[in-house]
């Protein structure tokens, strides 16, 4: 099948690589020149797990292609997938879908045969009515529309674009219910995920109460982790007692610094807004205090550091391990870890930040922080480590404790993500402090 992916951000380019991998023929439309070129060259503007292989693959082919001319997808494709970015608006209530019905418009007029166009964006319920009004008035040889949401994991996008746990198409009629078909046939054929096929408005709302679930999770879990602090209870027992429960499950029940990143954080606050606009008051109030939970993590994160240090910050030298919001990607939009190390930032006397993937993004968002290219550097004279992002980096290589040792000046862990087990680093003489845990002392 001939498809098109207009948007090649966080979003677009796993996915454009992912149907190249199907065995469609893909053109990607990125307007961003410099970025375009990157991807053409087969390479990720970011980092993403597996991407860089597939765009190299699939690049080199031929089955896929990027380019800046959205006449050339028109003419191209039969299938057009809108994956532009919809951040939320300034004032921070709902989405500005300003790109997703600008890419629909312009595309619209360069039509010039039936033709599919399928979004992917996350958007405002209500919003694929309006985008079908633009279809209408200005696709003359016809056009279906269909909302097709993503549920991709940052750090796990090419896997989730690949083997889905569903699909979900919101749609109005046949023809357009045998595009989707056709286009994920490679993936339905398997047999091992679910086709949803609903009506537009039920598609939106799914995929904004489906973050806001996870958001609610990970917001409930970490309320627990503060009542544990409190009474000195585990809450990593906790977690993993209440996710026994198959109807809870263990998912996401890990304590930290809350959620970040593109994805939860637009989301909530847009669904919070938009639900609150409906009248629904209770959910716009459950979802507010998830929000603000999650929002309090930094601070709760900031305290458990000063108390690991005994005291104010401000004659501490400290390592913060992790600048992106989470392992296995360098986005760092809205990152709990440089929200805590801007915190650390104001009330050390040095800072400094190591990445194995998000330095360079880090410090085109924040250049006023200091980072370390390398670990050793980021832990040399260090009074004490924060473990911000749970890369395996800091957390499965057994012998960084016993490195990182001998390079700081007080071997003192806070581990805000509850990610690495104290045993090796106990073992290595550290002592450990994590969210809603009692800490844990060098092991004589």
């Amino acid at each position: 099948m001939r498809v098109s992916v207009i948007g090649c951000g966080h979003l677009g380019a796993p996915h454009a690589a992912a149907m190249a991998e199907l065995g469609h023929e893909v053109v990607g439309v990125e307007l961003n020149p410099e970025t375009c070129e990157i991807l053409q060259s087969g390479r990720g503007a970011f980092y993403e797990k597996d991407l860089d292989d597939l765009l190299a693959q699939h690049v080199a082919t031929g089955r896929l292609r990027f380019t800046t001319d959205l006449s050339e997808a028109a003419a191209f494709a039969d299938l057009h997938f809108i994956a532009v970015g919809t951040p939320l608006r300034p004032d921070g209530h709902g989405y500005d879908t300003s790109q997703v019905i600008d890419a629909v418009r312009d595309l619209a007029p360069l039509l010039t045969r039936p033709a599919t166009v399928v979004g992917k964006s996350t958007v405002t319920v209500g919003t694929v009515a309006r985008l079908q009004a633009v279809l209408a008035e200005h696709v003359a040889a016809g056009a279906d529309l269909v909302w097709n949401p993503e549920f991709l994991r940052e750090g796990h996008a090419v896997e989730d674009s690949l083997r889905p746990d569903r699909i979900v198409a919101g749609l109005t009629t046949p023809a357009a219910e045998k595009a989707v078909r056709e286009v994920y046939a490679p993936i339905l054929e398997r047999g091992d995920t679910e086709l949803i096929v609903t009506d537009p408005a039920t598609a939106e709302v799914l995929k904004s109460a489906a973050n806001a679930y996870l958001a609610t999770k990970i917001s409930y879990i970490n309320a627990m982790a503060e009542i544990c602090e409190i009474t000195g209870a585990d809450v990593t027992t906790v977690a993993h007692g209440i996710g026994i429960d198959h109807r809870i499950g263990h998912a996401g029940m890990r304590p930290g610094i809350g959620y970040g990143g593109g994805c939860l954080p637009k989301d909530v606050a847009a669904f919070t807004h938009r639900v609150g606009e409906l009248g629904a008051t209770g959910a716009s109030a459950l979802l507010s205090a998830v929000e603000q939970i999650n929002h309090g993590r930094a601070g709760a994160a900031l305290a458990l550091v000063e108390r690991a240090h005994g005291g104010p910050l401000d004659t501490a030298t400290v390592a913060v391990l992790g600048a992106s919001f989470k392992a296995g990607t360098s986005d760092v939009r809205s990152s709990p870890a440089l929200r805590l190390a801007g915190l650390i930032h104001d009330a050390a006397a040095r800072t400094v930040i190591h990445d194995p993937e998000a330095v360079p993004a880090a410090r085109r968002a924040h250049p006023e922080f200091t980072y370390a290219e390398s670990l050793v550097e980021a832990l040399r004279g260090a009074d004490l480590v924060v473990l911000a992002t749970e890369w395996p980096h800091y957390t499965k290589e057994p012998s960084l404790p016993a490195t990182a040792a001998g390079l700081v000046r007080r071997p003192v862990l806070v581990d805000i993500r509850t990610a690495a087990d104290p045993t090796g680093w106990t073992r290595a003489g550290w002592t450990v402090h994590q969210l809603g845990r009692p800490a844990h002392h060098p092991i004589v």
